[in-house]
């Protein structure tokens, strides 16, 4: 039996306004010729299928789709997981008809903890999944008038912790046949590396667990959520497929991958990574504005044909006009999504600051909105409505 993971799909991301259908067609079409290729089994899917909750008829029918093709590939099973992206009504909608083709969905956690487990057979071997979709704090844990930060981070960890320890409990009740047993999960587990385009999904270090925290039953544990292809913490069976597209100019520096495991006699004999290629090239210039525009000529596209995009990062004394550039940009077959002046900060920015600190803790939440305005250049003293504005925001939290 082999199985394919995968996650962060992201279909509908826009960088920089800029539309990455083209990049998410050919990704789909490459995934299904994967599939067939490689002869995939099962297909897991690790949240954040879509961009945004409220993802547009396009990427719905890219997504249907693909689904529908897999009907004529070696693929007959696949679970999806819900993502701190998605919408988990949009994707728990048509689960009962996707069902009906062997296309389990859990957009968020359930009432019944045995709906998060499936015990899937091809050809005589069998797996069990552990479909653990993103953990919404209120869909774990039991709020509490009054709670400390403290007490909510500490609760809320237990809470996840536990979730993943009922999971692991329900595939033991399941697992007659000895056969491996798959975890999946929508989070960020520490010791993984992050790039520009994730959103945090807790403030500070709330709901952020360990490959120590996942319970030892599970042979292996698929999450998404970070878009670099990773190991966590150093153990080989916990693991980040990463984002099959680019997502931010920060994700341009490695290759996009895809896991393939590979089940013989009730063992996961095999692990193995799989390169997807670059559907479209990717820039990052830095230099002055005269070595940058030297460069214009060594900008080509692949194999694909896509325009490729560039971003710059102008390094420069002062603030400079950019006419002369974007009027030599005009003369080659590429397009500039981002252009920053990289300048000699001289004011400490918020994570200088907290280097030479114990703790974040140190610093009140007013503290660190001051210095983060201060940093990018926000007067305040100008707009205290907006300073007025983020101190209601902070009571209404408190007092939640």
């Amino acid at each position: 039996m082999k199985i394919l993971h995968t996650a962060d799909w992201h279909l509908g991301h826009r960088l920089h306004e800029q539309s990455q259908v083209a990049e998410q067609t050919l990704f789909l079409n490459w995934i299904e010729n994967y599939i067939i290729a490689e002869k995939i089994d099962v297909l897991l899917i690790s949240g954040d299928v879509f961009d945004t909750g409220s993802p547009s008829n396009q990427s719905l029918e890219m997504y249907y789709s693909f689904l529908v093709k897999l009907k004529a590939t070696s693929c007959k099973s696949v679970i999806i997981t819900g993502g701190n992206h998605d919408s988990a009504g949009t994707l728990n909608a048509p689960k009962h008809i996707l069902n009906a083709l062997s296309i389990k969905v859990v957009g968020k956690a359930t009432d019944l903890i045995e709906d998060e487990v499936f015990k899937i057979d091809v050809n005589g071997e069998n797996v069990i999944i552990g479909a653990v979709p993103y953990l919404r704090d209120g869909d774990i844990r039991r709020a509490v008038a009054g709670e400390s930060f403290d007490e909510l981070t500490d609760k809320y960890k237990t809470a996840l912790i536990n979730h993943y320890q009922m999971v692991a409990e329900q595939c033991k009740l399941v697992n007659t046949t000895n056969a491996p047993v798959i975890a999946m999960g929508h989070l960020f587990a520490m010791g993984g590396s992050i790039s520009d385009s994730e959103q945090n999904i807790y403030v500070g270090t709330l709901g952020h667990i360990g490959a120590e925290d996942f319970p030892e039953y599970f042979d292996y544990i698929a999450l998404g959520h970070l878009h670099r292809p990773q190991i966590v913490g150093g153990n080989g069976k916990v693991r980040y497929s990463g984002s099959p597209n680019v997502l931010s100019f920060s994700e341009i520096g490695y290759d996009k991958k895809v896991i393939v495991l590979t089940i013989e006699h009730n063992k996961i004999s095999e692990i193995k990574e799989d390169t997807i290629p670059s559907f479209r090239a990717f820039y990052k210039l830095e230099g002055s504005m005269d070595e940058c525009m030297a460069a214009f000529p060594t900008i080509t596209s692949n194999a694909y044909g896509l325009t490729p995009w560039v971003e710059l990062v102008l390094k420069e004394p002062h603030t400079i006009n950019t006419e002369n550039l974007v009027k030599a940009a005009e003369n080659y077959a590429f397009e500039i999504l981002k252009m920053a002046l990289k300048k000699q900060r001289k004011e400490k920015g918020i994570e200088e600051l907290l280097e030479e600190t114990k703790s974040i803790k140190e610093l009140l939440p007013t503290e660190v909105f001051k210095l983060k305005c201060k940093e990018i250049g926000f007067d305040l003293e100008h707009r205290p409505e907006i300073e007025d504005a983020f101190n209601e925001i902070l009571q209404a939290v408190k007092n939640q």
